[in-house]
């Protein structure tokens, strides 16, 4: 059986790239399967740079494949940030103080002007591939005044997609795996990944 480590503990995450393998006949673990692998310092100052530090530190541990993403949240009224400060962006990976430090920083901005971007890079690094495969997704969408919706995580509740009028948190895996910025990188990575891998 083939195994592939998608670089996370985070279930939600996990979940949205076992889509991409369902039909194959792989493997896939998370770090939730390694509890004693330490934590991986990010140090990189883009998405990219901290997906491949992560990727990297766990191929190098385990000697099989791994797809690191690092993702995070672009405010224009904030330029650009979190960015890649978006998970300990109110210190470490707190979603309810993350989003209420986010309502906080654009207090008396018109929704018109809370314009964001969701941002993900996924890294996919193979201890028999020369050259890393790196694909990059993204939505937009506006940053709303109020938490709405139960589902998702991080900043969902907060990113209101216009067309959809509603939350990521309104709505269900599925149609966030159509639309979300890590379901457009996984979305390339699927039409990539097959023949770029060497087993």
């Amino acid at each position: 059986m083939k195994e592939i480590i998608i670089a996370t503990k985070n279930p939600g995450k996990a979940r949205e790239f076992k889509r991409l393998f369902d039909d194959q006949e792989i493997e896939l673990k998370t770090l939730l399967d390694f509890p004693n692998f330490p934590e991986i310092r990010e140090t990189g100052k883009t998405f990219q740079e901290n997906a491949t530090i992560k990727a990297h530190a766990v191929m190098d541990q385990f000697n099989l494949p791994v797809i690191a993403d690092d993702s995070g949240l672009k405010v224009d009224a904030l330029y650009g940030q979190p960015g890649v400060h978006s998970a300990r962006y109110a210190g470490d990976h707190n979603d309810a103080a993350n989003n209420a430090k986010l309502l906080s920083e654009l207090g008396g901005v018109p929704l018109e002007k809370r314009t964001a971007q969701f941002v993900s890079t996924l890294v996919f690094a193979n201890p028999k591939n020369d050259q890393d495969l790196v694909v990059e997704g993204s939505v937009n969408g506006l940053i709303a005044t109020l938490p709405q919706g139960d589902d998702g995580f991080g900043y969902d509740p907060l990113f209101y997609v216009p067309e959809l009028d509603k939350t990521m948190a309104q709505i269900t895996l599925d149609q966030k795996n159509q639309i979300s910025h890590r379901g457009n990188a996984i979305k390339k990575l699927e039409k990539l990944w097959q023949d770029w891998i060497i087993w």
